[in-house]
């Protein structure tokens, strides 16, 4: 039985935070599946060439080669569900890092239930040392020159300070 997973986010950048998460996703799945949500209205940091190239660079730095033969990084515009079944995903799979976290996620859970049952949600809780990273902070904090990199991979660390000495 080959059971896959989908992991949605924005992963700009991509954190220490959801390669924590990925790297417990692979203990559930036999594959992967991350999808960058593609946005008309947001402007990324970062293209989503670069997050795909980032999102690669992590999985291989975390687990090696093999393991990052079981990920697959790809875009969706639509919602997470469709993204899912489109990639014939049956788990979501959904990062904890706190009790706001669990509050809303538990109602994009239903929502999702209630949209595709087939395709279950899976809340894996973030590793006591990566529960405060948010990509969100992470880009704040280099854009305000401070330094990101126990936050992030090494790759995302070393693109980010490309990406703000260019501008």
């Amino acid at each position: 039985m080959n059971r896959t997973a989908f992991y949605p986010g924005s992963f700009d950048p991509p954190t220490n935070g959801h390669v924590d998460v990925l790297q417990q996703a692979l203990h559930l799945a036999d594959r992967v599946v991350v999808g960058i949500g593609i946005h008309a209205g947001k402007v990324p940091v970062f293209s989503f060439d670069e997050r795909v190239e980032l999102i690669s660079a992590s999985v291989v730095e975390a687990i090696g080669e093999a393991g990052a033969q079981r990920v697959e990084v790809v875009g969706f515009g639509k919602l997470a569900v469709d993204g899912a079944a489109e990639h014939g995903a049956t788990m979501l799979i959904r990062g904890l890092r706190d009790g706001t976290d669990l509050d809303y996620e538990m109602q994009m859970a239903g929502m999702n239930r209630q949209l595709a049952p087939d395709i279950q949600t899976v809340f894996l809780p973030a590793s006591p040392s990566v529960r405060p990273i948010t990509a969100t902070l992470v880009r704040q904090i280099a854009q305000m020159g401070g330094d990101i990199s126990a936050f992030v991979p090494a790759a995302v660390a070393k693109a980010m300070a490309k990406k703000l000495n260019k501008d």
